[in-house]
């Protein structure tokens, strides 16, 4: 069945601009509502949110759809999308909402939908979801006695402070440490400075001063440059980049140095597997991850499971294969000893839990593998399908082979655009540029063909 709203993280749109309005989001309320709506019980729903204009309209839109079909809402306010997933299985609720675009820029927002169990829904689920969203749904509506309430309980969030703490070991003090974070003007603006400070470090914000329209704005873990000035002006030991709804992370070295989640991933594999904590032997990481992370693990005998891209498919894999460290290149850390999705500040704690232990500088915690060279080039197709092309394909066969075993060719069509990302890695830079380039040639002039 080819999906209509969802894509691979919710549904996501301009606000405003179909899907993204809120007649659509009144519906996938009602729509949620009727299939979570089992026994007699009351139904509850806890709805969280970042900081877009935008997130009130939705907010409030949802309400309506949610009540409408006899649930009740508890309303969370702005919390990272962790947050959101620890408290709807903690508050017992039936279903867990998140607004929220993530790292996009404000004008666009998202709906993220959460089970009972804290896990972002099935394909399945959000297929009935979709079926149900463009049906007449009036005979699905309560009873008027049956009609939901709702009520705010920002209160909440510090329930969440209290479980991201609790993930810092016991014997870990952050002490001593003079932490830069930004927030993003995101969801975590109030929680993670306040996490961090009641740890005991000495914290220096930015991207806390939300206004609804400055979200990702120059700031968070899409824009560094700004946190690594702030690491260099005030002498931190290191920078913290969330993005607008924290669920992923970059770390900056004191240096000024970024330091992406692949490398995250390694230092908390290795400290783990030393402590007897990770399971598997193995991590789950998407096909994007670098070589050199896939080389470094397998030198400290951690195995590697590569996954689609999308931090959904990361933790799928980690169910399936009874891990509990896994992550994206771009920051998404998934531990599942402490949640269900990424979090970028439980992740940036076992981090700082290492470098506390070990007491050596980030830039030495963090840089543990040289990445190879990677290169990555999209290739726009509005029709056909290039790559079943016979010139395509030998073309690709011929890639593969020049890089035998010094290297990794990935070629797959973008899930959210209209394009053909052509990825390649190898020792040999000049080379996986050569590649790249043919391979882009070759399906443009295909495409050009068409």
């Amino acid at each position: 069945m080819k999906r209509k709203y969802f894509g691979t993280d919710g549904i996501r749109g301009q606000s405003n601009i179909f899907p993204m309005t809120p007649d659509l989001a009144m519906r996938v309320g009602i729509a949620v509502g009727t299939i979570f709506r089992n026994g007699a019980h009351r139904h509850r729903v806890v709805i969280g949110k970042d900081t877009r204009l935008s997130g009130y309209m939705l907010e409030n839109a949802m309400v309506a759809g949610f009540t409408a079909a006899g649930l009740d809402v508890f309303l969370l306010g702005p919390i990272p999308t962790p947050g959101v997933a620890m408290l709807t299985r903690s508050l017992r609720a039936d279903i867990g909402v998140m607004i929220s675009a993530s790292h996009n820029p404000f004008r666009d927002n998202g709906i993220k939908l959460f089970g009972p169990d804290g896990y972002k829904l099935s394909d399945d689920i959000e297929e009935k979801i979709e079926e149900l969203i463009d049906q007449d749904m009036s005979g699905q509506l309560a009873k008027p006695e049956d009609i939901g309430r709702a009520k705010r309980v920002d209160g909440d969030i510090y329930r969440y402070i209290e479980q991201a703490k609790r993930t810092l070991p016991r014997d870990v003090t952050l002490k001593g440490l003079r932490i830069a974070i930004d927030c993003a003007n995101g969801a975590a603006y109030k929680v993670a400075p306040s996490a961090l400070w009641e740890l005991g470090a000495e914290v220096v914000t930015i991207g806390t001063e939300p206004n609804g329209v400055n979200i990702n704005l120059e700031c968070g873990s899409t824009h560094p440059a700004a946190l690594s000035k702030k690491v260099h002006e005030v002498r931190a030991d290191i920078g913290i980049a969330l993005d607008g709804d924290a669920d992923r992370v970059l770390i900056i070295d004191e240096n000024g140095t970024v330091v992406d989640g692949d490398q995250l991933m390694a230092v908390i594999a290795d400290s783990w597997a030393t402590d007897g904590m990770l399971k598997g032997d193995a991590i789950a990481a998407t096909v994007m991850s670098n070589l050199g992370l896939e080389r470094y693990l397998k030198g400290r005998g951690i195995g590697l499971h590569r996954t689609k891209v999308g931090d959904r498919y990361v933790v799928e894999q980690m169910r399936q294969d009874g891990l509990n460290v896994g992550g994206e290149q771009s920051g998404h850390i998934v531990l599942s000893d402490f949640g269900t999705t990424g979090d970028g500040l439980v992740a940036a704690l076992q981090i700082l839990a290492v470098v506390k232990r070990q007491g050596k500088s980030v830039s030495e915690v963090c840089h543990r593998f040289e990445p190879v060279p990677q290169i990555l080039k999209n290739v726009r197709v509005s029709a056909g399908k290039p790559l079943e092309h016979p010139s395509v394909q030998q073309a690709i066969a011929d890639a593969e082979a020049g890089l035998a075993t010094n290297g990794r060719l990935l070629i797959r069509p973008s899930g959210t655009e209209p394009l053909i990302r052509v990825m390649a890695e190898g020792d040999d830079r000049s080379q996986v540029e050569r590649i790249v380039d043919e391979l882009v040639n070759v399906i443009g002039s295909v495409r050009s063909a068409a």
